[in-house]
């Protein structure tokens, strides 16, 4: 196995990395860091977790020159996931003596003027963010050359696939493009017929998705016994810091309501929050100043927070690489976490494409039955039956010896034994 200083790796960034915990390069990594620093254009198929983000990061940011000119864009589909990129990038960049910036809406776009007003290198952002900055000409991509688009098939299901194209055609004519997919729908393959020239193509093999430190498991429900389930099941497992992934704002809003109601520590984040609603709501959740983060898949894209014990998916996700990225969201740094997946009859199908695709059985927790205690009188022979005829108190209700004689005669009648 290749290590960093094989690839080349600036001596410093190895030592950072190190220091990071990252000590070998993962596969995707070994791959797209000699790759991209040919200049060809290429196309990376990798499932989320795999390390991509360094694979591009690593290489761009060291061909970059160190001249007031921006020279390389970096475009993802959510605020959350170009922050993640940002704060990934900050270290290494540092090291280069690159000045990078983030540009990613929710934040005073004066204030983003400002910051472009030196002339970064790097700019990572969300498409209508910086789309709304080459309107205003607060952003030249005239000298860009360096493109990465991460997540492209999820810039496509959110709807962005034209702001991206409308910012690649401000960018230089002679240029890299380097477009980051777990798939490639039709959509994704048209723009790179358009925009990417022989590009070569990195694919890596999904292998069985190893989260040995994740347990993972599927509750059982019916509809409309959903959220009663739910509190069960937060008010046995008591997580020190919970996610609860809803499919859409409405359920998260509502549920993060009822939530309160009963008294649980909880909030919610969606993409309808600014920028400093998230980053409030973020914030106490980091400090643990909440319990139970109520999340839409497009707003938690790119969390990274220690101390997650627990993740519930309350809709079961759409597909295999949003259950992937759920989960990841906890059993992070060599800590053990549990996932739990709420299914109802009608998602079974899904749940079935799931473990397929994970290329595993998600084991099935039953719902605890609850029967009321009744007494019993055990009849596994005589010293037992005396032993438990013999407490005086029987239900909290003192017996005479009388009574205490006939209950024996009468479990020794019911045990097939004579008086």
């Amino acid at each position: 196995m290749a290590s960093f200083k094989d690839l080349k790796v600036n001596p410093k960034v190895c030592e950072l990395l190190k220091k990071s915990g990252i000590i070998s390069p993962t596969p995707v990594q070994e791959k797209v860091i000699p790759a991209a620093r040919t200049g060809k254009d290429l196309i990376v198929r990798a499932k989320t977790g795999t390390g991509k983000t360094l694979a591009f990061l690593i290489p761009t940011i060291e061909r970059l020159k160190k001249i007031p000119v921006t020279q390389a864009l970096i475009i993802a589909p959510t605020r959350e996931l170009a922050m993640q990129i940002s704060k990934v990038a900050a270290e290494p960049a540092k090291i280069s003596e690159v000045d990078s910036i983030l540009i990613s809406g929710g934040k005073d776009i004066f204030e983003e003027k400002n910051k472009l007003r030196r002339t970064p290198q790097l700019i990572i952002g969300t498409p209508g963010r910086l789309l709304d900055h080459v309107k205003r000409g607060t952003i030249q991509l005239k000298n860009v050359n360096k493109i990465i688009l991460d997540e492209a098939d999820e810039l496509l299901k959110l709807g962005f696939i034209e702001d991206v194209e409308n910012l690649i055609r401000e960018t230089a004519g002679d240029k890299q493009l380097i477009l980051c997919s777990a798939t490639m729908p039709d959509r994704i393959k048209q723009l790179a017929a358009e925009f990417m020239s022989r590009p070569q193509e990195i694919f890596i093999e999904p292998k069985t998705v190893t989260l040995k430190n994740i347990e993972q498991i599927v509750l059982k429900t019916k509809q409309d016994k959903k959220f009663s389930r739910l509190v069960e099941l937060l008010e046995k497992e008591n997580p020190y810091l919970a996610i609860i992934f809803c499919g859409k704002k409405e359920i998260v809003s509502r549920l993060t309501l009822e939530l309160a109601k009963k008294n649980f520590s909880v909030d919610e984040l969606h993409g309808d929050l600014t920028q400093q609603q998230r980053n409030f709501v973020m914030k106490k959740f980091r400090d643990a100043k909440i319990q139970i983060l109520v999340a839409t898949d497009i707003a938690a894209r790119g969390l990274d927070i220690e101390g997650i014990t627990h993740v519930i998916s309350y809709d079961i996700p759409r597909d295999v690489e949003t259950y992937i990225h759920r989960i990841g969201r906890t059993g992070r740094a060599g800590k053990t976490g549990i996932a739990i997946t709420l299914v109802t009859p009608e998602e079974t199908e899904k749940l079935r494409r799931i473990e397929s695709g994970i290329k595993k059985q998600i084991s099935v927790r039953r719902p605890e039955t609850k029967h009321p205690r009744r007494k019993q009188f055990k009849i596994t022979g005589k010293n037992s039956v005396n032993k438990n005829i013999s407490e005086k108190n029987v239900g909290n209700k003192k017996l005479t010896g009388k009574q205490i004689r006939a209950k024996k005669s009468a479990a020794r009648n019911f045990s097939g034994k004579k008086k």
